[in-house]
């Protein structure tokens, strides 16, 4: 029996209860209502995964529905921010059911992970991409950034770059094994989201790294009108890189994307603060580089010597 779009809605993407009295009205009206606090601002973000371009035709469609929050969960992140509520917008060629139930419970793996709200969204029909916004709240005047770099500041950025690109690499050479956390990096990304709130006390300036770092990087260093130098060697690379030329490797680790890790400034005065958060997460914190004040993105290898880097950062168009 062929669902309709109300039905789609109603089996796969409704569920009973909210989990923040700051919702007045979700699912079922022409448009949600909120209220938002006193003493905070809305932070929203937005992202699409389209078919053939973020996904192939044969992606788990759990895995689709992970990432597809997982990515805007990120944005919020590297604003410093809490979120609260989603929207999601589905194009579909035709309604398997198979296939929306594994979508809905990867998307609200999640969503309960992360206390979030589906408050929203629709259904049509089409080329299959799967749209989601992104709402949280961050206190007033406390939202992380590109613009605020320092000459002066330090740069860091969070876990390990290069990973889903080695994924996506192997796959696409062939490789009979590939490492299962290379896959789930590529596949279900995880936000780096306490870290992001953290920062707040700390950060200059963030960004998270989805175009890859040269690329994400050079649009803090855009929006502060201030440079960089950059220790290409301090970046903590995946360690199955180094079997590979360095070109390959670097090009990997920087250009390729889809890390989502963070990549901020921080003065140096919170150095010490930073070692301590790095000791009470998982997750570690690698300083690469410093903020210049002339306006250039500069590598440089361990011996100090200024080196070419290729920019092949991820373009959508």
């Amino acid at each position: 029996m062929s669902l309709s779009e109300f039905d789609i809605i109603k089996r796969y993407f409704t569920k009973p209860h909210h989990k923040n009295p700051s919702v007045i009205t979700g699912i079922g009206d022409d448009a949600a209502i909120l209220k938002v606090p006193d003493g905070f601002q809305l932070v929203i973000s937005a992202d699409t995964l389209v078919s053939g371009t973020h996904f192939t035709e044969s992606a788990d469609p759990y895995d689709i529905g992970y990432k597809a929050l997982a990515v805007n969960i990120s944005d919020m992140a590297a604003m410093g921010a809490r979120p609260l509520y989603v929207t999601m917008s589905i194009t579909l060629e035709k309604n398997d059911a198979d296939w929306l139930d594994a979508l809905s419970s990867g998307f609200f793996c999640m969503a309960e992970k992360y206390s979030l709200d589906l408050i929203g969204g629709d259904v049509t029909r089409g080329p299959v991409s799967i749209c989601v916004q992104i709402m949280g709240l961050v206190p007033d005047g406390q939202a992380l950034m590109r613009s605020g770099a320092k000459a002066g500041d330090d740069i860091y950025v969070t876990g390990t770059l290069g990973m889903s690109a080695f994924a996506l690499y192997a796959k696409n050479q062939g490789y009979d094994v590939i490492d299962e956390a290379c896959l789930n990096r590529l596949n279900r990304p995880e936000p780096r989201l306490d870290i992001g709130l953290a920062l707040r006390n700390f950060s200059t300036a963030c960004i998270d790294i989805s175009d890859g770092l040269q690329a994400d990087l050079s649009h803090i260093l855009s929006a502060s009108k201030v440079g960089a130098i950059i220790d290409i060697f301090k970046i903590p690379m995946y360690e199955e890189l180094s079997e590979m030329t360095t070109e390959q490797a670097i090009n990997l680790a920087i250009n390729v994307g889809d890390d989502y890790e963070l990549c901020f400034t921080s003065p140096e005065c919170h150095k010490d603060d930073l070692r301590l958060m790095a000791e009470n997460t998982p997750v570690k914190l690698t300083k690469i580089g410093k903020v210049i004040s002339n306006q250039d993105l500069i590598w440089q290898d361990k011996d100090g010597e200024f080196i070419e880097i290729a920019r092949n950062g991820y373009k959508h168009f």
